[in-house]
């Protein structure tokens, strides 16, 4: 439960989140996203009311200017590292070039010799990996990324982390990040810490 949330993330900002378990992280993070609907209040992306779209209007939304990277990688078990990378592209119809853009992404990411393994058969930070270049396949204005690093041990968790900053520099997303771990939010322009559904503190870096 939120309360009283009044935040503003501008544009190409990398913004992360901070607070305990069951602050309300994850569910400012939805909210954000456009995959839940506030109960009073509006959520502007572009001074548009994610609230005045329908379900199909802000899936679409979604689908051409947002990416995501979960804790759990939400990879799909029966698709190749390749083919979970191309199913954004396959959804906005972006057939043209679509197989080198993912083969791209993974050569990013360091899996070029892996982009014919199912998720079985990568480690969690190789899965992490392939759910990054997913996340980056359609150029997306925002991505959104829920404790990234929160299933893989330091040395990997540090790994996946530089490529996924490396990846939003270049493409000059915005990112909005949920974590526990303050070494990575140093790292934000901004640090947003809520407890019990309020935001405490909204701290730029020096």
């Amino acid at each position: 439960m939120l309360d009283s949330i009044d935040l503003a993330i501008d544009t190409q900002e990398f913004i992360a989140i901070m607070g305990p378990s069951g602050s309300g992280k994850t569910t400012l993070l939805g909210l954000l996203a456009g995959l839940d609907r506030p109960s009073a209040g509006r959520v502007l992306y572009d001074d548009v009311d994610l609230a005045g779209l329908d379900e199909d209007e802000r899936a679409r939304l979604r689908a051409e200017q947002v990416g995501f990277v979960f804790q759990s990688f939400q990879l799909v078990p029966t698709l190749t590292a390749l083919e979970n990378v191309l199913v954004p592209l396959e959804l906005r119809g972006r057939a043209r070039g679509a197989d080198a853009r993912a083969r791209e992404l993974l050569a990013r990411v360091g899996l070029e010799a892996r982009v014919d393994h199912y998720p079985a058969q990568l480690s969690g930070g190789e899965q992490q990996r392939v759910a990054i270049a997913r996340a980056f396949a359609n150029d997306p204005r925002v991505l959104f990324a829920d404790e990234p690093t929160g299933n893989l041990d330091a040395q990997t968790g540090g790994r996946v982390i530089d490529l996924l900053l490396s990846l939003n520099e270049a493409s000059s997303a915005t990112l909005v990040l949920v974590t526990h771990d303050p070494d990575l939010a140093s790292r934000a322009h901004r640090t947003v810490r809520i407890a019990a559904g309020r935001i405490i503190a909204d701290e730029r870096a020096a």
